[in-house]
């Protein structure tokens, strides 16, 4: 084999944008039941499983293949929270008491907790990922508040935030696909 196509088939893709639209689409979906457009049903379930879950999983791996060790555990992590939830709004094991709003406040505290200490890691990385870490860190405080205290309006606020976070998301995979694509900032980052 050439040097020219040992070096072409060598190269790696950038996984980010996969795990990000993974990431983004999912919150938005979810975030638009929150908003109470429509209900938890088989769509968001799905897509929770499969693109939330499975495909940022996928991009985890393959992140900790090119040594990015905070693009790693944040895709792999939150590919693992969405089969979390899934598994918890399902309640595919059979036996186990359904969660309370006391544990799936304490849930989503800690995923808020793990979402500021990655914050803290993109402070150095563009600034539309600085703002989908900031927001998702809020989002999950917020339906943590929601879910302890019983206060189903908060829902709404999750929604809006929701959207926010995974839809810069979806901006930041756009940009990172796209600039990646053309070489040059066609999306701006910051």
């Amino acid at each position: 084999m050439a040097d020219n196509e040992t070096s072409s088939v060598s190269k790696m893709a950038n996984p980010a944008g996969l795990g990000l639209l993974a990431f983004g689409m999912t919150t938005v979906l979810l975030s638009l039941h929150n908003l109470g457009l429509f209900d938890l049903d088989s769509a968001i379930i799905s897509m929770g499983v499969f693109y939330g879950g499975v495909a940022q999983v996928v991009a985890g791996l393959f992140e900790f293949k090119k040594g990015n060790t905070l693009g790693a555990t944040a895709f792999t992590s939150y590919g693992f929270f969405w089969l979390t939830f899934v598994m918890i709004n399902t309640g595919v094991v059979p036996g186990v008491p359904a969660a309370d709003g006391a544990s799936l406040g304490a849930y989503f505290a800690i995923w808020g907790v793990l979402t500021l200490f990655l914050f803290i890691g993109t402070l150095k990385s563009p600034r539309t990922l600085q703002i989908v870490f900031l927001t998702l860190a809020l989002l999950f405080f917020v339906v943590a508040a929601k879910d302890a205290t019983g206060i189903s309006e908060i829902a709404y606020v999750a929604g809006v935030i929701g959207v926010v976070s995974g839809g810069t998301a979806m901006y930041t995979a756009f940009g990172e696909v796209l600039n990646e694509q053309h070489g040059r900032a066609v999306l701006p980052l910051g």
